[in-house]
């Protein structure tokens, strides 16, 4: 962080080097500053210092920083430290920002009290040094991480330079995403939400469908109720922040399922999409709003987006579409399913895991011809510091260059095979204990439900293992609602931030082929070993299907004792000698010991 710092302030002052300019271009729309390998941080740098600084001949007065005080300083470097934070361990993060927000709002209230007495804080009170590991980020996200940085200290240019240079800024970074994932004559909305940009869109299309909606409000909803559509394999709770937000009832959102008989069964039903929209219509109610994926949250499957922008032409209706798959839209080469996405009125895009850079905004790219409508949407604005949020992202684009941002997504892409032609690869480990299921008995539904729930838990087991053993694998666990519980590896969204390499999936496959034959010893003993447990009369058998081993078992302490806390000590005490001798054994078994009793776990 100093080094780039340093080096940024050292060139914004005085210094400047030229860089090298590379031509192995394979499209040639790729704007000029993106082209090659990218450019070196002086050079990004001392662009940066002429448009903060203008021509030599205009009034030295025009440019002129604020005299922003140590204080200001402070709050500038706020800006560079909330970036960097932002990169640590998700506990650290979530323990340092609940402190930093409790301990600010307790000495606001206390210094902005009516009552004349006054606390001091001791210096306990102030947060310690930070600790827990930061991500790795690379160059490109110290160029990142550096945007923030820059953007505090240009927000305090006078206000016609800020203005221009702002503009320089977001102009620049919407034409270069619109070129690098072909989504020509596109405009950008920035933000730190990823379903912020979606959420603004829908207010867009409310403006557009509702003459007088500026005017009149939610009363232009009430004879005719919009409608927003959702494949059953979105994002977990997404249409119910769109409601929430924008005040709409939850009748205005409309799931539609996946395929069930032909195509994929992460996939929209097409033709059940066209039933429920007619049905809505024949109701009186106005379909507004299609989101459609390109790469399912969880299975990373693509939509038939062109057959949906179809049924929304047909329709009026917008079509916005969101996923990892989009990143593909930047390499030479782009399967039709995907690139149909281009045709699309809006999309999101989260370049900030597919490309390894920290803290960058996800961006929403839309096509509208009214731009009144946009501002009174939000997804423009004439504050000039709110366009600063595209800086970390400029810096970042000409760092990296088409070749490298380019090389990044294909290095992501090539790490899967995939038959369905998906980058993300989900499966899971399944077989049925036929033994168990008939000698068991109970009703055929119970033991099929049973049966599910504990081969859940020896995937989620199994996952747990391959995230440990391999972590630069970016491989975790997803619940899918007809499979269960999965392990999921899908490096568009890991690999450009762990550095995943052929070496990792590598070792992925070897550990599998270690991991899978305990899955299935442990399956096949589960009930031989319940029913030697239930020969032995001090022992009890406990079900416990959250337990990815052969079982769970009690010791039954046979004693006269009325006091209860002396049975619960004689029994711990017992337990503790038993457990201490079960692990000295030579088993290929590992013990573990809970509120219930001990836990076997099987091993090959």
């Amino acid at each position: 962080m100093g080094k780039n710092l340093n080096e940024a302030m050292r060139i914004l002052e005085d210094g400047h080097r030229e860089s090298e300019e590379q031509q192995r271009h394979s499209r040639k729309d790729i704007p000029g500053p993106l082209q090659g390998s990218g450019q070196d941080v002086a050079h990004i740098l001392q662009v940066v210092q002429n448009l903060m600084h203008g021509d030599e001949n205009e009034d030295s007065q025009s440019h002129r920083m604020q005299n922003v005080g140590e204080q200001g300083h402070m709050a500038l470097l706020g800006h560079s430290l909330a970036a960097y934070i932002s990169v640590l361990d998700k506990e650290r993060l979530r323990k340092l920002t609940t402190r930093i927000l409790s301990d600010t709002t307790l000495w606001l209230c206390r210094l902005f009290r009516e009552s004349e007495e006054q606390q001091r804080h001791s210096r306990k009170d102030i947060p310690g040094p930070l600790q827990g590991r930061m991500q790795n980020v690379g160059e490109q996200g110290h160029m990142a991480l550096l945007g923030h940085s820059l953007a505090a200290y240009i927000s305090v240019l006078d206000k016609e330079r800020l203005r221009k240079l702002t503009t320089r800024i977001l102009s620049d970074t919407t034409l270069w995403l619109c070129r690098l994932f072909r989504y020509e004559n596109g405009s950008a909305y920035y933000h730190e939400d990823d379903r912020e940009g979606l959420l603004k869109v829908c207010r867009l299309v409310i403006h557009s469908r509702f003459d007088d909606y500026s005017t009149e409000g939610f009363n232009m909803l009430y004879n005719k109720q919009p409608v927003i559509y959702q494949s059953a394999a979105c994002r977990s709770g997404l249409g119910q922040h769109l409601c929430n937000q924008l005040g709409l009832p939850l009748s205005s959102l409309c799931t539609v399922p996946c395929n069930t008989m032909f195509g994929s069964q992460h996939q929209m039903d097409v033709a059940l999409l066209d039933r429920l929209i007619k049905d809505n219509v024949d109701s009186g109610k106005l379909p507004l709003l299609l989101i459609a994926n390109a790469g399912t949250p969880a299975a990373g499957h693509t939509d038939k987006l062109g057959r949906l922008k179809e049924l929304c032409a047909q329709y009026s209706m917008w079509l916005h579409v969101e996923g990892v798959n989009l990143a593909t839209l930047a390499l030479p080469y782009v399967k039709s399913s995907v690139m149909a996405a281009t045709q699309c009125d809006s999309m999101t895009l989260t370049l900030g895991p597919w490309l390894g850079l920290p803290a960058v905004p996800a961006v929403t790219l839309y096509r509208h011809e009214d731009p009144a409508l946009s501002l009174a949407a939000g997804l423009t604005s004439i504050q000039p510091v709110e366009k600063l949020r595209a800086l970390p992202l400029w810096l970042s684009l000409q760092y990296l260059g088409h070749d490298g941002i380019v090389e990044r997504i294909r290095h992501a892409s090539q790490l899967v095979e995939d038959d369905l032609n998906s980058p993300v690869v989900v499966f899971r480990f399944s077989q049925t204990d036929a033994n168990s299921a008939a000698q068991s008995g109970g009703p055929l539904e119970t033991l099929l439900s049973n049966e599910r729930e504990i081969q859940d838990t020896l995937n989620r087991w199994l996952g747990e293992q391959l995230a440990l053993l391999v972590p630069a694998s970016g491989v975790d666990i997803v619940n899918l609602e007809d499979e269960g519980s999965c392990v999921r590896f899908s490096p568009l969204m890991t690999s450009a931030v762990l550095g995943t390499k052929d070496e990792d999936v590598d070792a992925l496959a070897e550990c599998l082929q270690e991991k899978i034959p305990v899955l299935i010893s442990t399956l096949r003993l589960r009930e031989e070993f319940r029913e030697e447990v239930h020969c032995i009369a001090a022992l009890t058998y406990i079900e416990d299907l959250s337990w990815p081993g052969l079982g769970t078992v009690r010791y039954e302490l046979s004693s006269e004792e009325p006091d209860e806390n002396k049975r619960q000590a004689e029994l711990e005490k017992i337990s503790s000698v038993l457990l201490k001798k079960l692990k000295e054994l030579d088993s290929d078994l590992t013990f573990s010991t809970g509120e219930c009793g001990f836990s076997v776990l099987g091993v090959c």
